[in-house]
């Protein structure tokens, strides 16, 4: 298992990572990444989706320790490992934080009690602050599909001790320093999101919705075309849907831009 190793030279470096230049992905394969959405796991926590980037880490979230099991605050302050879900069920009140981003690597934790997530002196995480100062900024930290979360000031990484109490005390992350930080607002990679909303829907809803938007018709009567809709299936995988429609408008001088 790979461990995380807090070594600062300019930047973070992970342990085994090397330090070189790296192809930047291309914005084709960052959108297909993107909406990789695992839904099988969305439904077994209750509708709450895994974060793979700091980008998605804003809101409303839940802290996952091991198995649908969450990180739960406490009324004096202090956090505990709550009981385990059962599957369907996301995380309870007092386990949801509201995530802040500070900047392009830390975020603010708060929690239900309206107070900040930190580190005491002891290395024990509170949440007893009324505002963000150093001691309450966290820096996410993904290895593949893994999760650690570092205090910007300890140098440590929070983890849960056998008594269930939530620290930060480790200078390294292995099986008790991983988390799952999940998310239950609404994601911006939706499958989707750039499809025009006249395309959303059946063939038959696409081509009334063109027609509705393109109709000159001063009455609002809506001219559909009656012939068969096998047409569009070709031309939607042949991908001249959209003149394919506009002829069948054509055919009704149900469109503005027909001749």
């Amino acid at each position: 298992m790979a461990e995380y190793e807090r070594v600062r030279t300019g930047k973070l470096v992970l342990k085994g990572e090397k330090i070189k230049s790296r192809k930047r992905k291309s914005k084709k394969q960052e959108t297909k990444e993107s909406v990789t959405i695992d839904n099988e796991d969305i439904k077994l926590h209750g509708g709450w989706w895994k974060t793979n980037s700091i980008k998605e880490i804003t809101g409303t979230v839940a802290i996952e320790f091991g198995k649908q099991t969450y990180i739960k605050a406490l009324d004096n302050g202090l956090f505990t490992l709550g009981a385990p879900h059962a599957d369907g069920e996301g995380p309870s009140p007092e386990e949801i934080l509201t995530a802040l981003r500070i900047s392009d690597n830390l975020i603010a934790l708060k929690s239900g009690y309206g107070k900040y997530l930190g580190v005491d002196k002891n290395g024990v995480v509170v949440g007893r602050s009324d505002a963000v100062g150093a001691i309450e900024q966290w820096e996410p930290i993904f290895e593949g599909d893994k999760l650690a979360i570092l205090s910007n000031t300890m140098g440590n990484f929070i983890s849960v001790t056998d008594e269930d109490d939530v620290i930060c005390q480790s200078k390294v992350a292995g099986l008790s320093e991983f988390v799952t930080i999940r998310s239950i607002i609404e994601r911006d990679n939706k499958p989707n999101k750039d499809i025009p909303k006249e395309e959303v829907g059946s063939l038959a809803d696409v081509e009334v919705n063109y027609v509705r938007k393109f109709q000159k018709f001063q009455d609002k009567k809506l001219r559909i075309n009656k012939e068969d809709r096998s047409a569009l299936e070709k031309a939607k995988m042949e991908g001249n849907l959209h003149e394919t429609l506009l002829d069948r408008r054509s055919k009704m001088k149900a469109d503005r831009y027909c001749k």
